[in-house]
């Protein structure tokens, strides 16, 4: 009987050590299913649910109004029931080689897939990923090449009045080498933070994999944190669990791109860099590629090359600062300077389409030489790990 007892004690102890560490809660179903004809199958054990649905950008997208107008979005579509109680759907097409995200809406409530733990956060919002291999989506993934390193560094930033955080990558070979290396600025959109282009743009997998095909040249890659009042990305601050949003004090007002030497200087100073204009890029999508534009015209001998992505071109007529001065002027004088590259990429669906026409066409009045690359749909980051993909072979080629 006391060994029966024991017995019983020690399973009901392994049982709990288990549950504490989260052992039983491997989901039974499996969604996404990526079929090798690269169709997907979506399931959701949801027996009591009324309607479940599917949105993401795999689907054809679909006019959605917000406060800002009426854009394109994620498309919709319906799962069905089976006698089991889960709700399933299968794409009718195979999908191109690509990272997707994804959610489900249930009763008109939107949540993530509890049988996928790969989530992405993009600002507020919560998805689900997948990968369908082959093309861009074998360059997005982990493959079995030399890695280079992620790290989180912290600098002082005196005109800001905080120490702030940057996401850095450093190519395979760099922290038993001695070579120096050049450096691209990789910088995020609204709303987004230091952990947006390694975690959303999949930037590391991106530059491993180019660079182990011979088609980029090794880098040394710096993803700020483009918010002039945040520390560091939300939840990772001494501001504690605070919510994401993208209505930050000190938004595009000028006070990033007047800090951004300091960046520049903590980078050269502390990492094998070649500090000359030759030897740097600046890039950013939406917000980002209007800081790229603004501060490399600022600073007209620091970036020999510039990426626009999906770029944010003027400021907002209330915004008064002497960054924003001169444009003309300004642009003149960087063009004047010759800068090895200046690329512009946006989607023919982008809400921003139509301010980067007249951008370039103030550009081709002026004979400033640029290069140009449209693709389909809007202001999703699938647009803009093509454009990092496309732009990072272009450098420092000279």
């Amino acid at each position: 009987m006391r060994k029966t007892l024991t017995i019983a004690a020690f399973m009901l102890a392994a049982v709990s050590a288990a549950a504490q560490q989260a052992l039983w809660g491997v989901p039974t179903i499996i969604s996404p299913e990526v079929r090798d004809d690269k169709t997907v199958t979506f399931r959701l054990n949801a027996p009591a649910a009324g309607r479940v649905q599917v949105t993401g950008d795999f689907l054809p997208t679909e006019k959605i109004k917000t406060p800002f107008g009426e854009f394109d979005g994620p498309g919709y579509a319906d799962l069905k029931k089976n006698e089991k109680g889960v709700w399933e759907f299968t794409t009718t097409a195979p999908l191109e080689p690509e990272l997707y995200s994804y959610t489900f809406v249930v009763d008109s409530l939107k949540m993530t897939d509890p049988s996928n733990v790969y989530q992405i956060r993009d600002v507020g919002s919560v998805t689900n990923v997948f990968i369908i291999p082959g093309g861009r989506g074998d360059l997005y993934s982990v493959n079995d090449v030399p890695h280079g390193n992620v790290s989180k560094v912290w600098y002082k930033s005196p005109s800001l009045g905080m120490d702030r955080r940057l996401t850095v990558y450093t190519p395979a070979g760099y922290e038993g080498g001695k070579d120096r290396y050049p450096v691209l600025y990789l910088l995020h959109g609204m709303g987004g933070d230091e952990n947006a282009w390694s975690e959303l743009g999949r930037a590391a997998q991106i530059l491993d994999n180019l660079i182990a095909r011979g088609k980029a040249q090794p880098m040394i890659v710096v993803m700020p944190n483009g918010n002039a009042s945040q520390q560091a990305a939300p939840g990772e601050t001494s501001e504690g669990l605070k919510a994401p949003t993208t209505q930050l004090p000190k938004t595009m007002d000028g006070s990033f791109e007047a800090s951004f030497p300091e960046i520049v200087n903590f980078i050269d100073s502390n990492y094998r860099t070649i500090p000359q204009k030759a030897s740097r890029a600046i890039a950013g999508l939406s917000m980002g590629g209007f800081h790229s534009l603004h501060i490399s015209k600022e600073y007209p001998d620091m970036f020999d090359y510039v990426g626009l992505f999906s770029a944010a071109i003027l400021p907002n007529q209330s915004v008064q600062s002497p960054i924003y001065a001169d444009f003309d002027a300004k642009l003149k004088r960087q063009f004047d300077r010759k800068p090895a590259l200046y690329w512009i990429a946006i989607g023919d669906k982008d809400f921003l389409y139509d301010a980067n026409s007249q951008f370039r066409k103030t550009l081709d009045a002026k004979g400033y030489p640029y290069e140009y690359l449209e693709t389909g749909d809007g202001h999703i980051w699938k647009n803009w790990r093509i454009y990092l993909s496309e732009f990072a072979p272009k450098l420092f080629r000279k």
